[in-house]
């Protein structure tokens, strides 16, 4: 039985912990997102799902290194016409709060998409304006302040459930563009997508990666997701879902106390499988009770107000 002490209240929906799957990882099938939520998760985002199916980059596409994974996956997906029945499976079959990723390369496919998204059943939209390899949608987008305002009020305009921005690190000013965000209609912003990154192997000279560029994760990104949070939250009077280098229940209160209201899980779980979504929960449940706090909420931006 989760405690209460976990249960946390993010843009009207109710998780019974504030540990989410991240975009990206297990998201691509309701097979996938259901065993994450038995695993104990307190929340779901799917993989990033665009108006019409990619394929994606060709291989290699993940290069692992010493202090993380650089990936450039390049957006595969079937589609949401093909991935709402996904969608509907997964809530027939499990209670967690449901959050659709989804990418665009104009303002409209991002409303249409969010839209069939919530059609299907949705609980919210994540938009995807942050996807450091894929030309003409996500990081050229996410920093644009025009472009970001534009995606956001369409969507806005297009579906009543909340809206999560997930952000890039790759700016010079990420609180800024939260606040444009926040000014155009997002409920909630998700920081931070992975940092732009690459590897060559050097008994060939040539990059490893097909894309040549990739995303980094894992540890080597918490400290600037740390920062971001810290930075977002100063500015702006809405959640946010702390992402990024998350590998135990240290690294997550360390997201909270910046300013997360939860967290999201991503390449820990190619490292520790998904015995993640038990261990870390139970981790923040101990240390909210050894501090003598009552949940989660009373530690949010703690490290602000000490």
């Amino acid at each position: 039985m989760v405690l209460n002490c976990l249960e946390v209240e993010v843009a009207g929906l109710k998780f019974r912990n504030p540990v989410l799957l991240a975009a990206g990882i297990l998201g691509m099938t309701a097979e996938s997102l259901i065993r994450v939520a038995e695993a104990g998760a307190g929340g779901l985002v799917t993989k990033s799902i665009g108006l019409k199916p990619r394929k994606g980059y060709p291989n290699p596409t993940v290069v692992q290194v010493s202090c993380g994974l650089i990936n450039a996956m390049g957006l595969p997906n079937p589609g949401i016409k093909t991935f709402s029945e996904e969608i509907r499976e997964v809530k027939r079959r499990v209670k967690v709060p449901l959050i659709v990723s989804v990418y665009g390369y104009s303002a409209e496919e991002f409303a249409e998409t969010a839209e069939l998204a919530v059609k299907a059943g949705a609980d919210a939209v994540e938009l995807n304006v942050s996807c450091p390899h894929v030309e003409g949608t996500g990081g050229e987008i996410g920093q644009n302040p025009e472009l970001l305002k534009e995606v956001v009020s369409k969507v806005k305009r297009r579906i009543s459930k909340p809206i999560f921005v997930k952000l890039s690190p790759n700016v010079t000013d990420i609180a800024q563009l939260a606040e444009t965000a926040v000014k155009a209609g997002a409920d909630a912003i998700t920081a931070i997508n992975t940092v732009r990154a690459m590897k060559i192997d050097i008994k060939t000279g040539r990059p490893i990666l097909a894309n040549r560029i990739g995303g980094l994760s894992g540890p080597a990104i918490k400290p600037i997701a740390v920062r971001c949070i810290y930075e977002i939250y100063e500015r702006v009077r809405v959640p946010i879902f702390g992402c990024g280098g998350i590998l135990n229940w240290r690294d997550a209160i360390e997201l909270i106390l910046a300013g997360a209201s939860a967290v999201q899980i991503g390449t820990a779980i190619a490292v520790k499988d998904l015995e993640v979504f038990r261990t870390i929960p139970k981790g923040i449940e101990k240390y909210i009770r050894r501090k003598g706090f009552r949940s989660v909420k009373e530690i949010v931006g703690l490290s602000h107000r000490l």
